[in-house]
């Protein structure tokens, strides 16, 4: 008889859609699948797969930076980004706010 791991221990498949500004990072992928509960659980693991994709979304204090926005299912995860949760299937995007005057 085989138990299957508990809901805890299963980390949710999610979608992340980069932003075009941030190809260049992660080598033209548009798309990727990561794994997590939470939103800042999926950004660790992106930035597993690419470890440079850190210090453009984080401030050394570990903060995300002002200028990067999480939307969850197309809906801002503002104002706690990182512990929003996710579940199986959800899909994440990463925009960068640009200023201009």
């Amino acid at each position: 008889m085989s138990i299957a791991p508990s809901t805890k221990e299963q980390k949710m498949s999610v979608k992340i859609n980069i932003s075009s500004l941030l190809q260049h990072i992660t080598n033209g992928i548009k798309t990727t699948e990561v794994k997590g509960h939470t939103v800042g659980e999926c950004l660790e693991d992106l930035i597993k797969q690419f470890p440079r994709m850190e210090q453009v979304l984080f401030s050394k204090k570990g903060e995300l930076h002002s200028y990067v926005d999480i939307y969850v299912n197309k809906e801002s995860a503002y104002p706690d980004e990182l512990a929003k949760p996710v579940k199986d299937g959800d899909e994440l995007t990463i925009a960068l706010l640009i200023g201009g005057g």
